[in-house]
């Protein structure tokens, strides 16, 4: 796995539009005092977090949402529904973060657009090699995405010039 420091620079300038660069950073640290050296991860746009979740929230949802799924008989694959309806909600822990971004690296623009994993879809979002023309042509598709995942898209477009600033994010 690279640093994170390579990760961060890797988003942050080769990978993010110019129109956001400067006002989007990605943070994620680890608390090496804790006794468990867990963390949490953020998006933040001009400082503020628009995006962020800690592994402790993570870990009690994941598991609050597995054990539920376990107690019904007819439910195969507890935990990969668990997992995935946790990570549509937008909550994640660094690993989470870290996994995305070594998807998101590994494969075109189209694929991470269309991926399963909505924090891939969040980069692919403000990714550079998301034209504005494209950007348009997505729109409706951007009516149907997770709430949080379509805050980024709403944040690429006003920074693009291709929405008003007035517009409230839905």
């Amino acid at each position: 796995m690279a640093t994170w420091s390579g990760i961060k620079n890797k988003l942050e300038n080769d990978y993010l539009c110019p129109a956001l660069r400067g006002r989007i950073q990605y943070f994620v640290t680890r608390y090496h005092e804790a006794h468990d050296r867990e963390g949490r991860a953020a998006i933040r746009l001009d400082g503020v977090e628009v995006l962020r979740s800690n592994y402790y929230d993570y870990r009690d949802t994941l598991w609050s949402r597995f054990n539920l799924l376990r107690e019904d008989p007819t439910e195969k694959n507890d935990y990969r529904l668990a997992y995935e309806s946790t990570l549509n909600d937008g909550c994640f822990d660094q690993r989470v973060f870290y996994e995305a971004f070594h998807i998101f690296d590994n494969q075109s623009i189209e694929e991470s657009m269309n991926s399963d994993n909505p924090l891939v879809r969040v980069f692919a979002v403000l990714d550079r090699r998301l034209g504005k023309r494209r950007l348009l042509a997505i729109a409706e598709k951007m009516e149907q995405e997770l709430p949080w995942v379509r805050a980024f898209y709403v944040i690429r477009m006003q920074a693009e010039g291709l929405m008003e600033t007035e517009k409230p994010i839905r």
